[in-house]
């Protein structure tokens, strides 16, 4: 397979391009979506390079002498920013590396962005001025968020503490917004400068989505709501940076707010079928062994 070498200037136009003709870079490729991404767009076939700070290809946010190598032969990029998208810095950092993404010949970016976010929106804007064909995904909470990274342990343990309330929360698949990532990168016009709003298909409250855990594993597990100031307070006994927990706090107090108790048709309008229920997802991990105390 013949691929387009970005500092040839012989840019490929991805809105004409079929999908072997592609090689997409995936930030953030070892993350919660960043993996679902990779596997949905090698499953569509894809050429991927999987960009981490430790992987093959070699990709950090923090790190500018990083960018040019992972861009390297590229015609479409994911963009999924650490520690989030709506961080202070964000949007300044996003917004240089689309603008060399577009310099490198890239035409096509798809930003991971944030439900109800508003944090989020300089980094938006950011993807939008680049020059790119660009289209944001903003995603509500990841189901995954429960199986992997920081709350697993808790998971396991049998007790949730977050500072979530009751509020309800449409939880997603990751792999649901993976499989739509690829579809926008690879659907040309229909998908250019537009913002698609993903959700599970069902509301459920923390509480109740660590019941349904619990149904799955078949053992006792609890959830525990406390303040986002409590909250900040415990991360900050643990080493979390002053600035990240202040940061957090304001995203859990605004976010957490109940403004995204809300369903939308996004996963069904860009793929044509229901989004994965979060039984589904309890139950498969359940079987997986992952909650496993």
């Amino acid at each position: 397979m013949t691929k387009h070498t970005a500092n040839t200037g012989d840019t490929m136009n991805t809105t004409n391009a079929t999908h072997t003709d592609m090689t997409v870079l995936v930030t953030g490729a070892t993350g919660r979506v960043g993996r679902r991404v990779v596997e949905s767009a090698e499953a569509a076939g894809l050429t991927v390079r999987a960009a981490s700070r430790s992987g093959a290809v070699p990709f950090d946010w923090t790190d500018r002498s990083t960018w040019a190598g992972a861009l390297q032969g590229v015609d479409a990029a994911h963009l999924a920013y650490l520690p989030d998208v709506g961080a202070p810095g964000a949007a300044e950092t996003v917004g240089a590396f689309a603008r060399e993404a577009v310099a490198a010949g890239v035409r096509r970016l798809t930003l991971l962005s944030a439900r109800g976010e508003d944090q989020a929106h300089a980094t938006e804007q950011a993807v939008r001025d680049s020059g790119a064909e660009w289209t944001v995904v903003r995603a509500s909470w990841f189901a995954q968020n429960l199986s992997e990274g920081p709350l697993l342990d808790e998971m396991r343990g049998g007790e949730l503490v977050f500072p979530a309330g009751e509020v309800l929360e449409p939880f997603i698949d990751a792999r649901d917004i993976g499989d739509v990532v690829v579809a926008a990168l690879t659907g040309g016009d229909r998908f250019t400068g537009r913002t698609l709003d993903l959700t599970g298909p069902r509301l459920l409250s923390f509480r109740q989505a660590v019941g349904e855990v619990a149904a799955a594993v078949g053992r006792e597990m609890t959830y525990v709501p406390v303040s986002a100031r409590d909250y900040g307070a415990a991360l900050a006994q643990f080493g979390v940076p002053a600035e990240e927990v202040e940061f957090l706090i304001e995203l859990f107090e605004t976010n957490l707010d109940g403004r995204n108790a809300k369903l939308s048709e996004g996963v069904r309008e860009v793929l044509g079928r229901e989004p994965r229920d979060f039984a589904d997802f309890a139950r498969e991990q359940a079987e997986a062994g992952t909650w496993k105390a």
